[in-house]
C-alpha cells in the first residue's frame, strides 16, 4: 500500500465520494492507493485534500517523509 492510500485508509474516507467530488475516477485512486508505481500529480493531491477538508500540506507531508535531502 502506498503512503497515500495508507492515509486515506487512516482517515476512513469513501474513496468513491472523493472520485464523485475530484473528477478522479475510483480505478485511479486505487491505483494511487494500491501500486507504487503510479505518481500522484500535486493537482490529485490538492484536489484529494479539498474533498476530504484537510490541508493539503498535512497530505504533502505524509506521502513524501521517506525523502530527504543529500548530504553535503
Amino acid at each position: 500500500m502506498t503512503e497515500i492510500g495508507k492515509f486515506l485508509n487512516k482517515k476512513s474516507v469513501n474513496k468513491a465520494e472523493i472520485a464523485r467530488r475530484t473528477g478522479i475516477n475510483t480505478s485511479h485512486l486505487s491505483e494511487l492507493s494500491l501500486n507504487e508505481s503510479t505518481r500522484l500529480t500535486v493537482e490529485e493531491l490538492y484536489l484529494i485534500a479539498l474533498s476530504i477538508d484537510t490541508n493539503p500540506s498535512i497530505i504533502l507531508e505524509e506521502v513524501c517523509k521517506h525523502l530527504k535531502l543529500n548530504n553535503g
